[in-house]
């Protein structure tokens, strides 16, 4: 007979379909709770704990060092399992039903400019040879279709579409979505095609985006790519593909697009989602605003 942690993983990767790595920090966070009420409160069970205990936990780890983010996190994967046995009948009452989140900052991812991916696409220049035309791609593709890294990583050859310009993304719960190809960038991903037909060891993977060998793109390889390019021509902290996701749905609002467009493109599953990057955009809109209006001549 299955533990309950183990029916809430087959929940989460059967009736969720949340991601192994999503699964795996689920679980992790629960474990360690386990750890620390057997250890502070001699009790095997976390089936049957109060929110005294749990709130003994917070403050553990806040005397810790660990970060609102991270607790809130790791509070949201209690919260989730107990939902989970107050479902399937394992307990009566839901110890986290009145916990509030604790606060953190409001952090404002600051996306690249036009100037920089201006920059950018200078430095680079004409592509040649198998990786080169490869990376270009990869960064090309982060900016103009907005994509996950994941996403990017487990794009099939045969979802890219040419004939249609369209590629079909598998997204966060296995939601598939299509996102437009602009002329440009086929063009790009033709040439990519071309280079990696010529490579023999990659002629039976269906990975879209592979190494020399034939083999899937690491999550590292890919930020430590896109870290490198844009260091070339950014000051900013954070220069990473998700920054460049960001920068994808500011530019698109800054030059017209609305909101449930882009939505749609970045695969999101609520509007609340996507209002994050209108604060980029409203910044953009003060700029334009103040240099417009004769009011702020002087």
């Amino acid at each position: 007979m299955k533990t309950n942690k183990e029916a809430f993983r087959d929940y989460l990767e059967l009736e969720k379909k949340y991601s192994p790595h999503t699964v795996s920090a689920y679980l992790n966070d629960i474990s360690f709770f386990e750890s620390f009420n057997k250890d502070r409160f001699e009790q095997d069970c976390i089936d049957r704990v109060n929110y005294g205990q749990i709130r003994s936990w917070i403050v553990s780890l806040v005397d810790d060092g660990v970060s609102n983010v991270s607790v809130n996190r790791k509070m949201a994967s209690l919260k989730a399992f107990f939902k989970f046995l107050l479902k399937t009948k394992q307990i009566d009452v839901n110890p986290m039903l009145k916990h509030k989140a604790l606060k953190t900052p409001k952090i404002v991812q600051v996306p690249f400019s036009e100037k920089e991916l201006g920059d950018l696409m200078k430095v680079v220049g004409e592509a040649s040879g198998f990786e080169e035309v490869r990376d270009r791609l990869i960064v090309d593709l982060f900016y103009s279709t907005g994509m996950r890294r994941a996403e990017l990583i487990h794009l099939m050859i045969y979802n890219v579409d040419l004939s249609s310009n369209v590629i079909k993304v598998l997204g966060k719960r296995n939601k598939e979505r299509l996102i437009p190809v602009l002329p440009v960038v086929a063009e790009n991903v033709n040439l990519y095609l071309s280079e990696r037909r010529e490579v023999e060891s990659i002629v039976d993977s269906d990975y879209f985006f592979i190494s020399k060998k034939g083999l899937k793109l690491s999550e590292s390889f890919v930020y430590r790519l896109i870290n490198s390019y844009f260091s070339r021509v950014s000051e900013k902290v954070k220069k990473s593909p998700h920054v460049l996701r960001h920068t994808f749905a500011t530019h698109l609002l800054n030059n017209g697009a609305d909101l449930n467009s882009v939505k749609e493109l970045l695969g999101h599953s609520s509007l609340a989602s996507t209002q994050v990057y209108t604060h980029n955009s409203l910044a953009e809109l003060k700029k334009v605003y103040g240099d417009a209006h004769p009011r702020n001549k002087r």
